[in-house]
Order: C-alpha cells, then sequence, then structure tokens
C-alpha cells in the first residue's frame, strides 16, 4: 500500500488470511489489472477492500 500506516492495516483486515501451506499471510481479495497496478505501484491512498478484522466493534457500537 501506498504509506507504512496504510501496509501495516493489512494486518487487521479481515481479507488478509493466513495460509498454512505456504506459511505466510496474503491479501483474499481478487484484484482486476487496474487495481493490482495501483496496489504494486504504492498509489492506493487507502485500500478500499479493508474490513476490520475487530469482531468486537459491532459490540461496542451497540453500546
Amino acid at each position: 500500500m501506498a504509506g507504512s500506516k496504510n501496509a501495516s492495516m493489512c494486518e487487521f483486515c479481515s481479507n488478509y488470511i493466513y495460509d498454512e501451506d505456504d506459511d505466510c499471510y496474503y491479501c483474499d481479495v481478487n484484484l482486476d489489472e487496474d487495481e493490482m497496478y495501483r496496489f504494486l505501484t504504492g498509489t492506493f491512498r487507502a485500500c478500499p477492500y479493508y474490513q476490520s478484522d475487530d469482531e468486537y466493534k459491532i459490540v461496542r457500537h451497540q453500546m
């Protein structure tokens, strides 16, 4: 992603999946060619597919 702040947010995204076979994490979102180019060149300002992996977020919102 563009900046280190955005890149580190991947760790907290529900699309960031651990693959036991390869022993690494990867993004589970299928990007089209233009989106992949923006991602690889770092021109994404913020990932449009980011989804918080905080399962308690909804509970805190309801309180």
